[in-house]
């Protein structure tokens, strides 16, 4: 039996899932999920489903602790109640993946009894992460082990409104606080929201909290029929899956655990059934979050193009998301300080789907290592705020390679320029982007590369000068600070490229969106590149100028100063659509938010965009509309 100092130290991650038995493991998830019920959580809910449940179905995946519903222990009436109807868990699923199988166990179930599916309907919403309840109108019953609950009618006899200020009797829901209220009058007295919604169900009588949170109508009974939905066909389902999740995720001011789809169909629920945890016709998406524990080998020191050093902590190989995890950022020396991570640390290893890992935090602290000198050049590091910093930045090998490295992937219209291939021009000599386009193809040769491989570096070195590029694109690639495409791109609709080397900062400073500050670092970098960007346009790069702003006609111009977004399939190619709105002085943005003007729309669209567009009272026009708008202007 597991002690009370153990199992804290369970739930703090000082003590490993790994070093559990299996015995000791299924002790922890009982009680965990014991105290879940009873409202007062000891771990998160994303670390119990991603952790402790993970780990118990990984190694005992028939074990019944899988299988059924348990009910609550404390606080509740000791009489049960049968339900109205079935309150099962909802099976869960962590990947696309795993719901197209939900999707094919659907098509198979639909075929045994000639269900047309053409004719399926499925209808999603958000999993809130509250007390699931079942009001009939008369009574308020907890979901207990599924079939029978405890009676808790009290809570709606202490104040408690139904959301929307709707009727009671809608059946299930759950009873949630809103988030909002909760961040800002809760956060600093209760760790979870559902300690405190514990509060509102249990016996004992009201607090303050909980007076004032029903008062608010911050605190509700909120019945599923009441959440916003989305409904659709399996192929509406399939190709907006996505859109649909974010949209339902983010329509509720409560604490959501995910999203439920259900198929609505009467007559292919009862078909399908359900088994002694879940109903088969139903089933629960939560983000792929995977986590691990992972014992830090060491951290070393990777330099940046600019100068920054970043801690990267080299691990015990890890599965995680389907892959092997060897490394992950510590992002900062000025965390890797706070946060105590150094060799023999036990970290908490986060994979969302196929994003980098990321270190969520760190359970065992070790000795840090913190570097005197540069890595790549032995120059001495000094501190800029939380960043350790190499300031050696003509002769530092790794800032040479990391800046040429950029200005061919910000180029992007050349291949075969990656890590190795610049390593390799590094070694024999080649320090600036401008010695790599006067090269010949005997030198490469001379350098060690193959015939073929010197003929098709040049090849693309020919087409990175003669394909025309926007001038924005080219000043980005050298990486000046705080010039980044967007303000490249805004710096040159005031003034040509020829001329910003001219520029004093307070002509920069004048533009709008460039502060002080921002203006003296360009002033700088903008010296710091001038003898290269000479060699280069010398060259021969074809730049397309950006319209500047005095130049453009905006007379009878609707769009003129306006900031539009662009979504969908389009007839036309969206890069030249984007590029005549930009003529005509129109901002061209990639995300919908209050300061948007129009929403362009083409085909297969996503609802997140267009829901976003109402919310923020955007004009939404078709692709059609907008065209003859333009046509009009004409």
């Amino acid at each position: 039996m597991l002690s009370n100092q153990i199992i804290e130290d369970i739930a703090n991650q000082t003590f490993l899932v790994s070093n559990l038995s299996d015995a000791n493991l299924i002790e922890f998830c009982t009680i965990a999920n014991q105290c879940y019920r009873n409202g007062n959580p000891i771990i998160s809910d994303e670390n119990y489903d991603f952790i402790f449940i993970r780990e118990l179905a990984k190694r005992l995946p028939n074990h019944p602790f899988l299988k059924i519903v348990e009910e609550e222990i404390e606080g509740f009436s000791e009489e049960k109640v049968k339900l109205p109807e079935k309150m099962l868990s909802t099976d869960k699923a962590y990947s696309w993946e795993e719901i197209n199988k939900w999707l094919e166990r659907i098509t198979k179930f639909s075929l045994e009894i000639n269900h047309s599916l053409d004719g399926i309907q499925i209808k999603g919403t958000a999993k809130l992460d509250g007390f699931a309840g079942y009001d009939d109108g008369i009574s308020l019953y907890t979901r207990g082990d599924g079939n029978k609950g405890s009676d808790i009618s009290r809570v709606f006899e202490r104040g408690l409104c139904v959301f929307n200020d709707s009727k009671r009797g809608q059946g299930p829901g759950e009873i949630v606080v809103k988030r909002s209220y909760f961040e800002k009058h809760l956060g600093d007295h209760f760790e979870y929201p559902r300690n405190f919604q514990a509060s509102l169900i249990k016996e004992k009588e009201l607090d303050k909290f909980a007076i004032d949170a029903i008062s608010a109508k911050a605190a509700l009974f909120v019945p599923f029929t009441q959440l916003p939905l989305w409904l659709g066909s399996i192929d509406e389902f399939r190709s907006q899956f996505q859109d649909i999740v974010s949209e339902l995720e983010e329509g509720v001011d409560f604490d959501v655990d995910g999203v439920v789809f259900e198929i609505i169909s009467p007559e292919l629920k009862k078909h399908m059934g359900s088994n002694r945890k879940f109903h088969r016709w139903q089933i629960a998406f939560k983000e792929n979050k995977e986590k691990a524990q992972v014992r830090v080998v060491s951290v070393t020191a990777q330099v940046g193009r600019t100068g920054k050093i970043t801690p990267v902590a080299e691990l015990e190989p890890t599965q995680l998301s389907g892959a092997t995890i060897y490394r992950a950022t510590g992002h900062h020396y000025g965390l890797v300080k706070e946060q105590g991570l150094g060799a023999g640390s036990i970290i908490e290893l986060t994979r969302s789907g196929l994003v980098i890992p990321k270190i969520n935090k760190v359970l065992k602290t070790a000795e840090v290592d913190i570097p005197n000198n540069c890595p790549s050049c032995g120059y001495k590091l000094s501190w800029d705020s939380d960043f350790l910093m190499c300031f050696n930045h003509e002769e530092c090998p790794e800032q040479i390679m990391g800046k040429i490295i950029y200005f061919f992937r910000i180029l992007a219209n050349n291949d075969g320029f990656g890590n190795a291939t610049i390593q390799k021009l590094y070694v024999a000599g080649l320090h600036q982007v401008s010695d790599i386009y006067l090269l010949s193809k005997a030198e490469l040769i001379s350098m060690g590369f193959g015939e073929k491989t010197s003929q098709n570096l040049i090849d693309q070195l020919t087409r990175s000068r003669q394909e025309s590029i926007e001038d924005w694109r080219f000043l980005a690639a050298f990486g000046v600070q705080r010039l980044g495409m967007g303000n490249c791109e805004n710096l040159l609709k005031s003034y040509s490229i020829d001329h910003i080397f001219n520029l004093s900062v307070e002509d920069i400073s004048n533009i709008n969106g460039f502060a002080e500050l921002t203006a003296e670092l360009i002033f700088d970098g903008l010296l710091s590149i001038k003898a290269q960007y000479e060699i280069l346009i010398l060259g021969g790069f074809k730049l397309e100028q950006t319209l500047l702003s005095a130049n453009i006609n905006i007379s009878n111009n609707l769009f003129n100063n306006k900031k539009i977004v662009f979504t969908g399939a389009m007839s036309e190619s969206r890069i030249e659509l984007e590029k005549q709105a930009k003529s005509l002085g129109v901002l061209v943005g990639k995300s919908v938010s209050s300061k948007t003007d129009f929403l362009i729309v083409g085909e297969n669209v996503g609802q997140s965009k267009i829901k976003a567009a109402k919310s923020h009272d955007v004009e939404i026009l078709t692709e059609a509309e907008y065209l003859k708008k333009l046509n009009s202007m004409k």
